[in-house]
């Protein structure tokens, strides 16, 4: 497949009009749409805005490269653009970019169609192909550049791999990004491009989205001086004990590969001993420590928190002790509710949320020994808070027994993970968590809930303002998600009036933009007005990441305006007595609330018309409706 067969006439700007890196990636996406590429160009571009977060797809020599797969694509098709002022688009080289290629990846594509995108991304590597694209006048003209330079590409491929290695030297090479389309072969290209420069030997290994390519043998990797891993995600380590191993992100595969490949061919590098974790990342822009195991824990636990709970709210519509046998209410279908969703998917929740805190501190092997501390938290009365006590013990017990056998005899390497590990860490994990944790952490469970409980009317609406707008600071960030975390710990010590506020508080951002924009039309584009459609039934799902993308547009507008309704929201749930026994819902559970629904619906309701009152009057007017 040829790349001019992904990109449309329908889908290249030749002329952008942005003239900002968020601008340009909503022309590009409203392109893509326009083309009816994509279902949901919402869900696409918070894609496209998540890969963004981990580093930036400016490639630098004035090129980026926004791409995403996602299951709200048809088929996978590229967009292109041009600007001839150029955009800031914190490229690698700090250079502004002139030429955007959007990839946009359709979850099941086949590997034709990844190979086909990432040839792409390794011939925008080429100067000469650069300068062509920048001087073309017509669609059918780049289409004619593409296919040509795609030509010239192949047959030098196909003369390269007929020639054989003469060389003494010999430096192998994997490379691997998040998405696996662009980066990994780009640093690839790079790094083959520079050896031959140096007259160097190399093969290098691509985890792509297709798999792994050119996957280096166990002979290749005996002979080899070095090797260079340039990834941002998990590679096969293992195989590489006792080797000299350069490791970088894989932006510095693409922009200092010529660097990589002397230090490598030199021996310039350390000794490399596998720790037993099964692989190797290196990422950049991303959170570390604390906050990182945290939201790998909350992460993980969400499904079962979302299945479970609306399980266990559906059950309660048949009567809130209806699964009860010898209830006047009792119905045998709401029994099986809670005995799925609230006497297994929920109780799984603190177990494996420990259990992801453990694994992302300690990688495979701190699973086991934190999971089982969370369990033994779950079951003895430590709550929520002995969870994440045993999901940073059973980690941080395994990085220290790895420490204490790293003296071991490379011989019994193989034992640790599957013996030594689990092992030890289960047995010091569970010891520390029965003697230590356990009973300080029920005892301050209890005494959280007898001062919850004791909490005037006052205090009780100044914890909804600020539970409530927590949830609209980042909208399912991690102060939405500490909010939200703490919710469901007030419902596992039996409090249900701070979780009624903070769902409240959830689902007023993106109702409060839907209303905005059906009433306020003229401050909103007509794309802005489309997707405030897709608010309204995330909203009444408690899904607050609905309004994201009219945050990230407009920020200095729209978060404000969405916590000042949130926290309002929030105040008036408290102030009504409103509790939620369900740990989600949305609409789907208001009805069966400790208190009035209709009073819950009144706060909401309140809550949202009040964020789009701020909006309708602090928005500027369009300058056209399109």
């Amino acid at each position: 497949m040829k790349i001019s067969e992904l990109l449309l006439k329908s889908t290249i700007i030749l002329n952008l009009s942005s003239k900002t890196k968020s601008e340009v990636i909503n022309e590009l996406v409203n392109k893509l749409y326009d083309a009816n590429v994509m279902t949901n160009k919402e869900e696409f571009k918070a894609a496209i805005l998540k890969r963004e977060e981990e580093f930036s797809t400016g490639v630098g020599e004035g090129v980026a490269i926004p791409h995403a797969m996602s299951k709200t694509v048809k088929k996978s098709t590229l967009a292109f653009g041009y600007s001839k002022e150029g955009i800031d688009y914190d490229s690698m080289d700090g250079k502004p970019a002139h030429v955007f290629f959007m990839i946009a990846g359709a979850e099941n594509a086949n590997n034709e169609h990844l190979e086909t995108v990432s040839r792409l991304s390794v011939l925008l590597l080429n100067e000469e192909f650069r300068k062509k694209i920048s001087s073309i006048r017509s669609k059918e003209e780049l289409i004619r550049v593409i296919d040509e330079q795609e030509r010239l590409a192949i047959e030098a491929e196909n003369e390269e791999a007929s020639k054989e290695m003469t060389h003494n030297k010999l430096i192998l090479a994997v490379t691997a990004c998040p998405t696996g389309i662009a980066h990994t072969y780009m640093a690839a290209d790079s790094l083959k491009s520079k050896a031959k420069e140096l007259g160097v030997d190399i093969k290098v290994e691509t985890n792509g989205s297709s798999g792994v390519g050119n996957e280096l043998t166990e002979y290749e990797i005996k002979k080899a001086e070095a090797i260079i891993v340039a990834a941002d995600k998990k590679v096969e380590m293992a195989r590489f004990e006792g080797k000299k191993v350069i490791i970088v992100p894989v932006a510095k595969g693409i922009k200092d590969a010529k660097e990589l490949v002397k230090k490598a061919a030199d021996g310039d590098a350390p000794i490399y001993h596998y720790s037993g974790d099964g692989g190797t990342s290196v990422k950049t822009k991303e959170r570390t420590g604390f906050y990182k195991h945290l939201m790998n824990g909350v992460s993980n636990m969400l499904p079962f928190v979302v299945g479970g709970g609306i399980l266990i709210a559906i059950c309660f519509m048949f009567g809130i002790k209806s699964f009860q046998p010898g209830d006047p209410h009792y119905n045998a279908f709401s029994k099986l509710l809670m005995d799925i969703g609230g006497n297994n998917a929920f109780k799984l929740m603190i177990p494996v949320f420990a259990g992801f805190v453990g694994l992302s501190i300690a990688d495979r092997p701190g699973f086991a020994p934190a999971m089982v501390g969370g369990l033994i938290a779950a079951n003895n009365g430590a709550g929520f808070l002995g969870g994440l006590i045993a999901g940073f013990l059973g980690g941080y017990v395994v990085v220290l027994l790895k420490k204490a056998f790293a003296k071991l005899p490379v011989s019994l390497e193989g034992i640790k993970p599957v013996l030594l590990y689990p092992l030890f860490g289960i047995f010091i994990t569970g010891v520390i968590m029965f003697l230590v944790v356990v009973r300080p952490c029920e005892s301050l469970n209890l005494h959280l809930q007898t001062w919850l409980n004791s909490m005037g009317t006052a205090n009780k609406v100044l914890l909804g303002i600020i539970l409530g707008g927590m949830m609209a600071v980042d909208m399912g960030g991690p102060v939405n998600k500490a909010a939200y975390t703490f919710g469901i710990a007030m419902i596992t010590a039996g409090n249900y009036y701070p979780h009624a506020a903070i769902m409240a508080g959830g689902m007023v951002p993106p109702l409060g933009i839907a209303i905005a924009t059906l009433i306020f039309k003229n401050k909103f584009t007509k794309s802005e007005r489309e997707a405030g459609k897709t608010c309204i039934p995330l909203g009444l799902s408690f899904i607050t990441e609905g309004a994201i993308p009219f945050a990230a547009s407009d920020p200095l507008r729209v978060i404000p305006a969405c916590v000042i309704g949130s926290a309002v929201a929030g105040a008036l749930s408290m102030a009504f007595n409103i509790g939620l026994p369900a740990p989600h819902g949305g609409i789907f559970v208001i009805f069966i609330v400790k208190g009035s629904p209709w009073l819950y619906l009144l706060a909401i309701s309140i809550g949202s018309l009040i964020t789009a009152s701020i909006l309708g009057f602090i928005k500027k007017p369009v300058e056209s409706l399109e």
